[in-house]
């Protein structure tokens, strides 16, 4: 791969990260909060209780709709994108890591292996994903700590760089790279999620070869081969969340401030000995909600930056 193919790959991963987290940020607070096991509850203005660990289980927690109301009550619109900051300086930078490293690999491996086998793009997007997940960890923690600052409407929201403050001050360098033991088991979703993709894919590209093998002409791409895209996007997105969203789960209780969860495993056991087992499945509809129309949009934009950069 040569140079600018892969700067080419770098900034369409980019684009394509950063369009996907606007577009879809207020979601992925509602799904931080309903992940935590602090839930504030709040009836006529007033506030019930906050729970915590075992009590989760006595007390049926809010659903996404629900969420949705008390956050905009109780803190306002502004609250839906709290944490929008870190979410782009972290995510183009991680999305054009992955694709650039996914990418490369592809073709490294594609001299090895059978040219796209089901091998070939199982270890790329392996590799890619724990390339990202190591470098980026501290820039999440930071966005999920701001997303679970629940503050009342009016009061000063905690910023970035106060967050960043308060996890050095506390908890030292390693306070930064908390729930990446869960992430680096969350890459299993994106081996799921791409050997999927690309074997839609690849049907969809045939397809359309064979549709025109008759004609002489090179033929472009047009508006039915990126719904086809994101169609596939989807498809491989919903079907590798729903196997592997309770790495989810696990990593924002490893990523709460003062948690009690100090490690993969140990948590693993302890939400469903405490919760039962639907809590790691806690926030799932939310989740794919907003995965769903995020990846199309990625990927979507992805391909569509690579289409028009490659003429």
């Amino acid at each position: 791969m040569s140079q600018r193919d892969t700067l080419v790959h770098l900034f369409a991963g980019g684009c394509g990260g950063t369009v996907g987290a606007i577009l879809t940020c207020p979601l992925e607070v509602v799904k931080t909060r309903l992940q935590s096991s602090h839930i504030t509850l709040y009836m006529s203005g007033v506030q019930l209780s906050t729970v915590n660990g075992p009590s989760v289980a006595r007390m049926s927690p809010p659903g996404p709709l629900h969420c949705l109301k008390l956050i905009l009550e109780k803190e306002g619109a502004r609250s839906l994108f709290r944490g929008l900051g870190p979410n782009l300086v972290g995510v183009a930078p991680s999305r054009a890591i992955y694709f650039a490293a996914y990418s490369s690999t592809k073709e490294r491996l594609n001299g090895v292996f059978q040219p796209d086998s089901t091998q070939v793009h199982m270890v790329s997007a392996g590799l890619a994903g724990f390339t990202a997940i190591t470098a980026t960890n501290p820039i999440w923690l930071i966005k999920t700590r701001m997303q679970l600052d629940s503050r009342n409407r009016g009061e000063k929201p905690m910023n970035a760089f106060e967050c960043l403050r308060r996890v050095y001050q506390t908890e030292g360098l390693r306070g930064f790279y908390r729930g990446m033991s869960a992430s680096y088991a969350g890459i299993s979703e994106t081996v799921i999620h791409f050997v999927i993709y690309e074997s839609i894919k690849r049907r969809i590209l045939e397809a359309k070869a064979a549709q025109h093998m008759d004609e002489e002409e090179e033929t472009s791409k047009d508006a039915s081969d990126f719904v086809g895209m994101m169609l596939a996007a989807a498809t491989s997105k919903t079907c590798a969340t729903s196997i592997a969203y309770p790495h989810e789960v696990i990593r924002t209780r490893l990523r709460e401030e003062g948690t009690k969860y100090r490690s993969f495993f140990q948590t693993l056991t302890t939400v469903p000995k405490e919760e039962g087992y639907r809590a790691l499945y806690r926030g799932l509809t939310t989740h794919l909600v907003r995965q769903i129309p995020n990846t199309a949009i990625m990927m979507c934009t992805y391909e569509l930056v690579v289409y028009m950069l490659n003429g």
